[in-house]
């Protein structure tokens, strides 16, 4: 009988995998990195340890190091989570070696599936070993490991040895394995899953299908489940392929078998020997723990000859911070507040005041909602999104309504290319028009209070503050008249420093404000505070580049130096940030005045990386 987990992850999983182990009864222990120290899931376990590093990103590796932590926190189990070493056969053996009790699949079934070329030829199926014109478009893929990490379309054969290169560094940095392989990339795909859990003695259930086409950066950003409008017979071959897989190896636990389906067909994909990030989907559907369910399993116990019965329809999305018009580029800073409508499920590993920081993957939460039809659960969650007060950096939850809303999506037309056809009208800033007034006569209240400074506004003059909203600056204009703030235009109904009712052609409508310093969030629309008078010495020279996010210079494009011609588009360098690489690209034809950074060195987000005069 397990009596005490240690989780070998971070963040949210670990916060999930807590809450279970809470629900069992069963004390629970996490570890963290220094980064870590303050995070949620280091503090709602019953108890934690620090794993020293210098490099917080590659912490969490360190199998011996948790290992020996489990030990010394008196836990009898080790629960890894997902990422990190969640299928490394060598950290599996030594958390038994250590007589703990291992909650996945044996070493030998996640040696066998954790290479995805072994796992491809243990299906039948051979990686490309050289590529002709013939075979375009490829995909790179990280042999270990997952999350869109090592993984590059590779669509002109002059490019490939540049993207293998990338995709290794990416990969070894992610999983501290770099091989990587070439398979054919097939356009216009679905990405279906099956999720399966298997006990010991000799049961396999095939959990239904996944959809989780809505990818970017070969990264699950919407999944659902079941897989829509998929043919009777195609979803019994999936679960009689995923069952297959499983037993191919012995398989014991919960895991996903993936493919690829086009033209009425599956093509195998790989299979993960963990828990996934959508797995709630899964849950909801059929109404049970996953989590729990592969406690009980470790602990021996049998599972019912057939699985429960399916019901209703489930849809996931996955809130980042990032942002999604500059290249899905991470945000960091801190997470003010984050507070979605009831009758949702969220599976977070931040709480208010919570800091995202720059090691880790950028995702914030996971917001989940279940109804008895398709469009239904659709529709649910597209409100709570767009209703969730979510305050701090920049997110994607604009995209995520929108993507939920888009008609290929709510006819269930999606496929794997969904954002490289509507990322721009998905990305198309939309604020609210009243957002600046309703700041700005929020924060007049405020300021007009007694004690608040002794300010006062003079009731005959004009009143105006600026503010920046989607790039671009707005001015709001109000006056103090005789019964009380007025704007043109519209009917002030109310104002106090928390809510504003305005009312605009006849309709009235309320504004929820919230200021964090200089951050000013109405409703959904984020706004800058700007101040009085600009600073002039703020600005850069036309043509800077300037650092999206924290990070580290990777490359610099070869022979590129200060004087070298360079054309749109062009890349220039690569930033490394939460494991991912990015190319910041030439923003016009012309030359190269400035390099100001070199490979090795760490840059802060709005660092000024290089300088391009534009042709004349």
């Amino acid at each position: 009988m397990i009596t005490s987990v240690l989780v070998a992850n971070r963040g949210e999983i670990a916060c999930r995998v807590f809450r279970t182990c809470r629900e069992l009864g069963i004390r629970t222990v996490a570890v963290h990195s220094d980064a870590d120290a303050h995070a949620l899931h280091a503090r709602v376990a019953d108890a934690s340890v620090r794993l020293p590093g210098e490099a917080p990103a590659d912490t969490y590796l360190r199998g011996d190091l948790i290992v020996k932590a489990a030990v010394a926190a008196g836990a009898d189990a080790v629960h890894p989570g997902y990422g990190f070493l969640s299928e490394n056969a060598d950290f599996a053996r030594a958390v038994l070696d250590a007589g703990l009790t291992w909650i996945g699949p044996p070493p030998e079934a996640i040696e066998a599936m954790a290479s995805k070329t072994r796992a491809k030829q243990l299906m039948g199926i051979e990686p490309l070993t050289e590529v002709t014109e013939a075979d375009l478009p490829v995909l790179v893929k990280a042999a270990a490991g997952g999350g869109g990490r090592g993984m590059r379309v590779v669509r002109r054969l002059t490019d490939l040895d540049a993207e293998l290169a990338a995709a290794r560094a990416e990969a070894a940095s992610a999983f501290g394995d770099g091989e990587v392989f070439v398979e054919p990339y097939v356009e216009h795909g679905r990405h279906v899953e099956v999720q399966i859990l298997a006990d010991t003695h000799g049961t396999v259930w095939p959990l239904g299908t996944r959809d989780c086409s809505l990818q970017r950066r070969h990264q699950k950003v919407i999944e659902e489940a079941p897989a829509p409008g998929l043919p009777g017979e195609l979803e019994e071959e999936l679960h009689a392929l995923a069952v297959q897989a499983a037993r191919a190896v012995d398989y014991v636990g919960a895991g996903t078998v993936e493919f690829l389906v086009a033209d009425g067909r599956a093509h195998f994909l790989e299979m993960n020997t963990r828990l996934q990030v959508e797995h709630p989907v899964t849950e909801a559907v059929f109404g049970i723990d996953l989590v729990a369910e592969q406690i009980r399993v470790a602990e021996g116990h049998p599972l019912d000859p057939e699985p429960p019965r399916a019901r209703g329809h489930a849809v996931e999305a996955r809130l980042y911070a990032e942002d999604p018009a500059r290249d899905w580029s991470p945000q960091t800073g801190r997470l003010h507040r984050l507070a979605p409508p009831e009758g949702i499920r969220l599976d977070t590993g931040y709480t208010d005041g919570d800091t995202i920081g720059v090691h880790y993957d950028p995702m914030i939460a996971k917001v989940v909602a279940h109804a008895p039809t398709r469009p239904e659960a659709v529709r649910k969650l597209a409100s709570a999104l767009e209703r969730a007060a979510i305050h701090g950096p920049v997110t994607n939850r604009d995209l995520l309504v929108r993507s939920l809303r888009h008609p290929e999506y709510t006819a269930a037309r999606m496929d794997t290319g969904f954002y490289d056809r509507h990322l721009p009208d998905l990305t198309e800033p939309s604020p609210d028009p009243h957002a600046p007034l309703a700041a700005a006569l929020a924060d007049a209240h405020a300021r007009s209070r007694p004690g608040f400074g002794g300010w006062r506004n003079v009731p005959s003059q004009p009143q105006t503050k600026r503010y920046l909203m989607a790039g671009e600056e707005h001015e709001a204009r109000y006056r103090h008249g005789r019964r009380g703030l007025e704007a043109d235009g519209v009917r002030v109904v109310h104002a106090d420093a928390r809510l504003v009712i305005l009312e605009v052609d006849e309709v009235r409508r309320r504004f929820e404000v919230s200021r964090h310093g200089d951050q000013v969030y109405v409703n959904t629309t984020a706004l800058t505070a700007l101040p009085r008078f600009p600073d002039p010495t703020a600005q850069h020279a036309p043509g800077s580049l300037l650092a999206p996010m924290p990070g580290t210079v990777v490359r610099v494009a070869d022979g590129l130096t200060a004087g070298a011609p360079v054309k749109a588009g062009e890349p220039l360098l690569w930033l490394e940030a939460m494991k991912m690489q990015h190319k910041i690209t030439a923003p016009a034809t012309g030359t190269l005045t400035d390099l100001c950074v070199a490979p090795g060195q760490q840059v802060e987000p709005g660092a000024l990386l290089a300088v391009v005069k534009e042709a004349s």
